[in-house]
């Protein structure tokens, strides 16, 4: 009875959850998420809520925010702006493991109460707001990270993307509108953050990096792939006044 693209631990979680499997079935068979359907998905050490309300967080994310930890365990009482949080998943796992205050920003007010939930299931005190990313100042915040829409209007996507919130996969400008705001945003601050962290399309790498330099002269710029080898996180990492300003790609 079970379908075959279903791992079997998802299986015995719906088994267990749902009375009528035939309706679960026929979801499936229509691309319907799975990970709605069971109501929850891991993300690093947290475990995060996820329904139609929101974009359902990618393992991908992940290894955006364990670098980003990676980078800031020695920091403290850090000040982190996320913006477009979305579930909440990367604020809340930025908050489990680091010394920080984090304050998340999402268009969407059916995400923020989402995200709400999310936090007190995980035990951490967020500062949510539910307003567009650019109705608010970036200044005096030491980390700025985010994982924006970036699918370009045009681009085919799998098929059970359609149930989730389109606000939170679509960008203009190829896909490239939100980066493009953000970095000049932050290139008009007076502090600017010491670290700016973005998950990425595979094809967009390029064209940030140029922007960046264009803009941001003063911070390095870090191109990490993800574990299919594609393109995916951009690190951009204020410099020293000592510093050489250097690009990598990892």
């Amino acid at each position: 009875m079970k379908p075959d693209y279903i791992s079997d631990a998802d299986w015995h979680i719906l088994v267990n959850k749902y009375s009528n499997l035939e309706e679960v079935i026929d979801k499936l068979n229509k691309h319907y998420p799975v990970q709605y359907l069971i109501g929850n998905v891991p993300f690093l050490n947290t475990t995060i809520k996820v329904d139609e309300r929101c974009l359902i967080p990618r393992f991908e994310t992940e290894y955006l925010v364990d670098e980003v930890i990676k980078m800031l365990k020695e920091y403290h009482n850090l000040k982190i702006l996320d913006l477009g949080s979305g579930s909440g998943c990367i604020g809340i796992a930025l908050k489990k493991n680091l010394d920080a205050h984090v304050t998340c920003i999402d268009i969407s007010e059916d995400a923020i109460s989402l995200a709400k939930e999310n936090a007190l299931l995980n035990h951490v005190d967020i500062n949510f707001i539910n307003k567009s990313m650019f109705d608010i100042s970036y200044e005096d915040f030491d980390v700025i990270i985010s994982n924006p829409p970036y699918v370009r209007c045009d681009e085919e996507v799998g098929l059970e993307t359609k149930y989730e919130p389109s606000i939170a996969l679509y960008a203009s400008n190829n896909g490239l509108y939100f980066y493009e705001e953000i970095i000049k945003r932050i290139s008009k601050l007076k502090n600017k953050p010491m670290l700016i962290a973005f998950e990425i399309g595979c094809e967009q790498a390029s064209t940030i990096e140029s922007f960046v330099k264009k803009m941001l002269s003063d911070y390095n710029f870090l191109l990490k792939k993800d574990l299919a080898g594609k393109d995916r996180y951009i690190y951009l990492k204020k410099c020293e006044k000592n510093d050489k300003k250097a690009s990598k790609n990892v």
